[in-house]
């Protein structure tokens, strides 16, 4: 008998493959990217920002997080067959290529290029930067010892293109970012890093011992003992913070009471992560989507009954 002819690029066993590859079966992943974002779009336009930029933004957010796991798994391909939770991911295994894989992501990110391209140019200007910095992540958990601050930032690029998009104009030119995007943008940038930190040092305690036996560098290792002190502390930062500018920015009394329920579910986080089970440090980083939700119902309830 003939061997089976391999699966076509647009065959029913090929898109699993790629469904696969950019985590579609985890949505956990881009919403974690999502609620900021769409918390500093509804803050940049006073409100409801209208269903263009909420859609470019959604659409763009899950876009380049799936474009961004190509990335990470191309580069991630040789540490992550030593890994029992990622050993079978399809370029891993080598059931998609590492050119394949690239190619998807390329196609992704052009896709969420494109819709950039329909709201301003400093949000333009500004998605060149996010890019760079999606890419450099995957290489900086070999050099870095806190590689999840790199992740950080990429993870909070949203916050000031949202600023761009709904406050920028037709110029171009750094002046025009300046203009467009104010200091509060990037301090809530800032102050979302460490909710990122907070949330990727939960999910680094999951594989401490395998990236420890590799040589991987992870928040988790370099923080060590205090591993659940650093979570929580990242927690208050981001949240003491983010109320603060908030406040600054003219948020009230549904977008406090949207953060004390984001306090809430960090406080839940302590009991699930405290005693370092890999099952339940994995439980806290996937719940984590729904603390950002918290942030972003508060703020766009807050806004919506002024």
């Amino acid at each position: 008998m003939a061997p089976a002819a391999p699966s076509s690029p647009a065959s029913p066993g090929r898109l699993a493959l790629y469904l696969d590859l950019i985590r579609w079966d985890r949505p956990a992943g881009w919403l974690l990217l999502l609620w900021p974002t769409l918390s500093a779009l509804w803050i940049a336009a006073d409100g409801w920002p209208g269903w263009h930029l909420a859609l470019v933004f959604t659409a763009g957010t899950v876009l380049m997080r799936s474009a961004g796991c190509c990335v990470n798994d191309v580069a991630d391909r040789e540490f992550d067959r030593h890994v029992k939770r990622t050993a079978q991911r399809p370029v891993t295994r080598g059931a998609v290529g590492v050119k394949e894989a690239l190619a998807v992501g390329a196609v992704l990110a052009l896709v969420a290029f494109a819709l950039v391209l329909t709201t301003s140019a400093p949000a333009i200007l500004l998605s060149f930067a996010a890019l760079a910095v999606t890419l450099l992540y995957p290489y900086a958990k070999r050099v870095v010892n806190m590689p999840q601050a790199v992740l950080g930032v990429a993870f909070s690029f949203g916050i000031p293109m949202a600023f761009a998009a709904a406050q920028g104009g037709s110029d171009w030119g750094l002046q025009a970012v300046a203009d467009a995007v104010p200091w509060q943008a990037w301090a809530l940038l800032a102050s979302n890093l460490f909710w990122v930190l907070a949330y990727d040092t939960e999910y680094a305690m999951v594989d401490r011992d395998d990236d420890l036996r590799i040589g991987m560098k992870t928040s988790a290792i370099t923080l060590g003992r205090f591993d659940v002190a650093a979570v929580m502390g990242f927690y208050a930062a981001y949240l003491l913070s983010w109320a603060w500018l908030g406040r600054s920015l003219g948020l009230g009394a549904w977008f406090l009471a949207g953060i004390a329920v984001a306090a809430a579910q960090a406080a839940w986080h302590y009991t699930l992560i405290r005693d370092r089970s890999r099952d339940r440090c994995f439980r806290a980083f996937r719940a984590n989507h729904w603390l950002g939700f918290a942030v972003f119902a508060g703020t766009a309830l807050d806004l919506a009954l002024r």
